[in-house]
């Protein structure tokens, strides 16, 4: 008989591993109570709030200025042709600048979701943003819809916390010691081709974890970016390792021919 299907996650997680993994989203803001969208590229902070790469000179960013209240649609894929199908996120929140004593890690977390941007990423009209979030809408397809709070939406803060601390010595310990597990968990898992790597691990959450692949010879730039979701939240650096042992073993289990 055929394994069973996993149980689906709850919809925080759902929401989350949305927004962890999406690499566009809509931004809503307003002026004069005039409503305006356009198109953002976000990156979730460890504790769920969204970082926004923002230059001074784009309409949105001066309307987040006057009047911080506004709202993200994260979007996912899907297969089939009716777009009311799309599982999809709407956010709630308020955003403010980021401050300078804390926007290096942020800025470096943002950059490694989307290495493309390090060609402007030194602009000096550009600055980090980060809109906290009070409260979500998971639609999960068609008629599939809940309301999320602020304290059902974000991760357990403890768990954040502990990471937070943790992940310097994750992410060396992992990139010396494991470079072969990160290339199964890339190939095996996450779809990469043969070709790309080596993959250093650059970020982990509660919620799981980013990979990138270093795009020149000199590694001085990361030019592809994954996703690896863990199959519920972690508290902690065990919590990890063990969601990363297991996600290797699966990786190496799918590139091994029967």
């Amino acid at each position: 008989m055929p394994p069973e299907p996993a149980p689906e996650p709850p919809p925080a997680l759902q929401a989350r591993h949305l927004m962890r993994a999406a690499p566009w989203a809509t931004l809503a803001t307003a002026a004069a109570g005039q409503p305006f969208a356009s198109l953002v590229t976000p990156a979730l902070a460890p504790d769920g709030s969204v970082l926004l790469w923002l230059s001074v000179l784009s309409e949105h960013t001066r309307q987040l200025a006057a009047e911080p209240r506004c709202s993200l649609l994260f979007a996912g894929l899907t297969e089939q042709a009716n777009p009311q199908t799309i599982p999809r996120v709407t956010v709630t929140g308020l955003a403010e600048p980021v401050g300078e004593g804390e926007a290096a890690p942020l800025k470096a977390r943002w950059l490694a979701r989307h290495p493309y941007a390090a060609l402007y990423a030194a602009f000096g009209d550009f600055a980090l943003w980060r809109v906290r979030p009070g409260g979500a809408l998971i639609v999960g397809g068609f008629a599939r819809a809940q309301r999320l709070r602020q304290a059902e939406l974000l991760p357990d803060p403890a768990a954040v916390t502990a990471l937070a601390a943790a992940e310097p010595d994750i992410l060396a310990h992992v990139n010396a010691e494991h470079a072969d597990a990160l290339a199964a968990i890339a190939r095996g898992l996450l779809g990469a081709d043969p070709g790309e790597g080596p993959w250093t691990l650059t970020g982990v959450d509660p919620d799981g974890c980013d990979l990138a692949a270093r795009e020149d010879p000199a590694g001085e730039a990361p030019g592809r970016y994954l996703r690896l979701e863990f199959a519920a939240p972690v508290a902690d650096a065990r919590g990890v390792r063990t969601a990363l042992v297991a996600a290797a073993r699966d990786g190496r289990s799918r590139l091994t021919p029967t």
